[in-house]
């Protein structure tokens, strides 16, 4: 049901963080009970890089770990009802997503795991602009890494 391009633009070995992100998108799809065929494109990034393009697309001049771009930012109706089969790119940064798995007690496997359901469900029209769908996003988010023993070491 999901097409993923990988691409690596940093010097660490990204092929054994493939499979796991087949695993987390197949997942995230079956929980929201899409059946519809759609290609993403992951693409594994620098701190530099993705800082780059925090700035040039966000206006915020920081590293941050994941930023998901979709092809239509629209609400959910207008994606299940187009033709459209590309639902957009996902960039991880692995060198801040190393340093968060040490900082969080838990596997980088765990992070790039929590960051790829994160960007995916962004592109899926989900958001945290407020507590309430916040709590909605990172419950999901749980439950999706749970249900593939993806658990935090506090689980």
């Amino acid at each position: 049901m999901i097409d993923i391009a990988f691409i690596n633009e940093t010097e660490h070995e990204s092929n054994k963080f493939e499979e796991l992100i087949g695993k987390v998108f197949e997942q995230t799809f079956k929980t929201q009970g899409i059946d519809k065929y759609y290609e993403v494109s992951v693409v594994f990034v620098s701190k530099e890089r993705i800082q780059q393009i925090n700035k040039d697309y966000r206006n915020i001049d920081k590293v941050t770990d994941v930023i998901s771009f979709a092809l239509l930012d629209s609400d959910d109706e207008i994606v299940e009802k187009e033709l459209i089969t590309t639902l957009g790119d996902i960039f991880i940064c692995i060198d801040k997503a190393i340093l968060q798995a040490e900082d969080y007690g838990h596997s980088l496997e765990r992070e790039i795991g929590f960051l790829a359901c994160h960007g995916l469900l962004h592109l899926l029209g989900f958001d945290h602009n407020n507590e309430e769908d916040e709590i909605k996003m990172f419950t999901k988010q749980d439950d999706i890494l749970n249900s593939i023993n993806l658990k935090r070491v506090s689980e």
